[in-house]
């Protein structure tokens, strides 16, 4: 974390969009004419969750999409404290800790693969609109259970080449995302973010292709800032917190 720039500072909610009842947009901006620090991809942000007397930590949540004026952040309704913040109003002010975490390796290549489920779309679309701003056109395999696990697909389509997979057929092929037929295509790298068990099974894909595979971890966290120890994660270096050592981690580096 040395050398990087922490900002503590109440944001001004912009926009809350509700794409189901437990998934939604939370945008905000900086006030009075100030701006956001940079937020590289497969960071993450802790929001201060007001109004709810059952939550006393904040809540981490990856940077969906950023600049010096606006921070998407898509989020889950996973508890009180989610819940409390998809009630959140245009104009209300939350507390905010930016940037968190590390973030992900360049390409060693010129088609990087980008694999995203769940709220794990989020630093995929970040890291996509870097690559997309270098040059690179990144390729995108979204999996979800079905066509509602996809929100903004736009924002993917216009930043990369799309493909999605979906396990009742409603969208894309059928199947989880390692049974996609784009895995048959050739790739320079690959980075992964959304459940465990999709991140382990693209992993060991990657692996089998002698492919370079990052993923971003969605341990549970508590402080963000490595003193609690609640995100710990074992690997061939000893025992690593997910929000200072990571979120992002070389899969090479993981006891999977």
């Amino acid at each position: 974390m040395q050398g990087k720039r922490i900002s503590c500072v109440d944001l001004i909610v912009t926009e809350v969009k509700l794409f189901s009842p437990q998934l939604f947009l939370l945008e905000l901006s900086p006030m009075d004419g100030e701006t956001l620090p940079e937020c590289k991809p497969g960071q993450f942000v802790e929001l201060q969750v007001k109004g709810c007397d059952q939550v006393f930590l904040r809540r981490p949540i990856s940077v969906y999409y950023s600049d010096d004026r606006r921070l998407g952040l898509l989020i889950r309704v996973a508890g009180n404290g989610t819940e409390q913040l998809s009630k959140a109003k245009v104009g209300d002010r939350i507390s905010t800790i930016l940037p968190l975490g590390n973030t992900f390796s360049a390409p060693q290549g010129r088609r990087p693969l980008l694999v995203g489920g769940g709220v794990g779309l989020a630093p995929m679309l970040s890291l996509g609109t870097k690559l997309k701003a270098e040059g690179i056109e990144p390729v995108f395999l979204l999996g979800g259970r079905d066509a509602h696990a996809f929100p903004d697909l736009a924002l993917f389509e216009e930043t990369g080449v799309l493909h999605l997979t979906t396990e009742d057929a409603s969208i894309g092929e059928k199947g989880f995302v390692t049974d996609h037929s784009i895995l048959n295509e050739d790739f320079s790298d690959v980075y992964v973010c959304g459940p465990t068990p999709m991140m382990k099974a693209v992993a060991k894909w990657a692996k089998s292709k002698d492919l370079r595979c990052e993923v971003s971890l969605e341990n549970m966290m508590a402080c963000g800032m490595g003193v609690c120890l609640c995100c710990v994660e074992p690997t061939t270096k000893g025992h690593k917190c997910v929000c200072t050592d990571g979120p992002v981690f070389n899969t090479q580096d993981l006891l999977w």
